[in-house]
Formats: structure tokens, C-alpha cells, sequence
């Protein structure tokens, strides 16, 4: 298995938007850390209170999106700034944000990836955990209807499968997709990959007080009949890439490297958070520390 040095950014960077849930203006600022630091959120409104871990020991129970909490103080719609991190391989990040949310900009992964690759980033001087599937495992969605299954990968990579299908009346195209999990891969198809939603799940979401600011032009909305609202499709197959991007945020609350192949289907963030917590619960998977490479003094 490939040895790598942990990584950083060399400066700060700084990402402004709305919260698609709470619709609140929000600043989020990336800073430099230390190895060993790993990924960690710091709500700067709320004085006094403790870096939140980005681990699964900190995870909240949510739909739709991805949280973790720590003393009565949460940060919601982390999923999308987690995977520009991992899909970078930047394992050191204080991540500051001056409100409830992670900025939602436009439903993908682009403008935190921008702003990470200006920013720079810089090899320390401690080698990055890494852990590797060992025994295959699935896990299944109370209702039957999704499920991920993880086997031992056939190389030393993560390589994740989405089938996408929300049966026939859906909207949303039923889309299939494997990728093996690159930066390069990640910056070239998947970064751009947007959220969607469809038209019939609006007015629910907007009952509930979520989306209050957000319209069609900032993510990807499907009416009945297939068609796009206000928008246009990056990939032709954007929905199920966008899957996978939340597959890799989610699946970095781990906290290290993950080797091994993810065929998921119809799989959501509690499930990846699912596939996460068996891995910490069952040590289903191979962890280790490697030797610093030689001219690593």
C-alpha cells in the first residue's frame, strides 16, 4: 500500500454564501494545521465553545445532509467541504465558520475545491493513516430499499460504485457510475456534481423552514416531467456523480485514508454515516501507520 506524507493548505482561504437549510449569510475560512490535527469545525458565534472533530464519534443523527456536534453546538451540510478535503488528500484543516452551516453555494464541491487549490497546500512531516477493508459487509436501510455493500478492494485505492434509482415515476434519472477516487479524478468528475432535488419535495422542505433562500438556480431541481428548472446539467449523468461526492465526504469521518470498493445503492448520508460507524464498531478493516519514507527527516 502507497505511503504518503500528511498534508495541509499554505494559507488561509475563505468561502462566503447562504446556508441552503437555515438560509443564513455565512463565512467559512479554511486555515493551516498541524499534523496530526486532522479536520476539525470551529463556530466562531458561539465564543467559548470547542473545535468540533469532522469523526464520526461527533456525528449527528440527520437527514438529508451531514452534521457533527459537540457540546450543544453544531455544524450542519459538512458533507460537501469534507469532500473537497479528502478528495484533495488534505488531512489538516481548521475550518471556521461564523454560523450554524457549512455555505451551500452552488450545491457542489467547486468553490471549495477553487479556493483550496489557490491556497496551496504543503507535505508535513507524519505519514497519513491509512486503513484497508478486510472482510466484506453491507449495510441495509431499515425500509430494505438501500444499501451499501463493501468488499477488500483489488487495489490499493477507493473505488465507489452508485447506482442511482428511485424507480419509475421519479423524476430524477436512474444513473450508474464506478470511479476509482483520485484528486485528479475528483477535481475532473466530481467536484462540479451539484445537489437535486425534485420539484415535488420543495414545498415539504420549505414547510419545514428549510431552503427559505435557495432557488433553482442554485442546485439542481427536477419537475414532474424530467425537465430541469432554471438550469442546466454539468455531466449528463451530474446526479449519480453527486452521489459520490457524498459518499466521499461522508465516508471521511473516518478520519484516515480508505482503501477498499463501495457499491452502494440508493445509499443517502445516514447510510454512508452507517457504513462508517460498522467499520469503527466491527473493525471490519485493516488500520495502520507507516514508517515516514526516508528522506522524510
Amino acid at each position: 500500500m502507497d505511503v504518503r506524507r500528511q498534508r495541509t493548505i499554505r494559507r488561509p482561504a475563505v468561502v462566503t454564501s447562504i446556508g441552503f437549510f437555515t438560509g443564513a449569510d455565512l463565512t467559512l475560512r479554511l486555515l493551516p494545521a498541524p499534523a496530526g490535527h486532522g479536520i476539525a469545525f470551529q463556530r466562531t458565534d458561539c465564543p467559548g465553545s470547542r473545535p468540533i472533530p469532522a469523526t464520526i464519534e461527533f456525528a449527528l443523527p440527520r437527514e438529508r445532509r451531514t452534521a457533527i456536534g459537540r457540546d450543544d453546538v453544531s455544524v450542519e451540510t459538512i458533507e460537501h467541504v469534507m469532500a473537497a478535503l479528502a478528495g484533495l488528500q488534505i488531512d489538516n484543516c481548521l475550518i471556521e465558520i461564523d454560523g450554524p452551516e457549512v455555505p451551500g453555494c452552488d450545491g457542489s464541491a467547486r468553490d471549495f475545491v477553487d479556493v483550496l487549490l489557490d491556497a496551496g497546500t504543503e507535505e508535513q512531516d507524519q505519514t497519513r493513516p491509512m486503513a484497508s477493508v478486510a472482510a466484506p459487509f453491507q449495510v441495509t436501510a431499515d425500509d430494505g430499499r438501500s444499501e451499501v455493500r463493501v468488499r477488500p478492494g483489488s487495489q490499493n485505492a477507493m473505488v465507489i460504485e452508485y447506482r442511482l434509482d428511485y424507480g419509475a415515476d421519479s423524476p430524477i434519472p436512474s444513473e450508474q457510475l464506478s470511479l476509482e477516487i483520485t484528486p485528479d479524478s475528483f477535481v475532473r468528475e466530481l467536484a462540479l456534481a451539484r445537489t437535486f432535488i425534485a420539484e415535488s419535495e420543495v414545498a415539504a422542505l420549505r414547510a419545514a423552514g428549510y431552503g427559505s433562500r435557495t432557488t433553482a438556480r442554485d442546485l439542481l431541481v427536477f419537475a414532474d416531467n424530467g425537465s430541469i428548472i432554471d438550469n442546466e446539467l454539468r455531466f449528463e449523468d451530474e446526479c449519480v456523480r453527486h452521489k459520490i461526492l457524498d459518499c466521499i465526504g461522508d465516508f471521511a469521518l473516518l478520519g484516515c485514508d480508505l482503501h477498499g470498493h463501495f457499491s452502494a445503492s440508493r445509499s443517502g448520508h445516514r447510510l454512508n454515516r452507517d457504513v462508517v460507524q460498522h467499520m469503527v464498531d466491527t473493525k471490519s478493516l485493516t488500520s495502520f501507520l507507516s514508517e515516514p519514507p526516508a528522506d522524510a527527516a
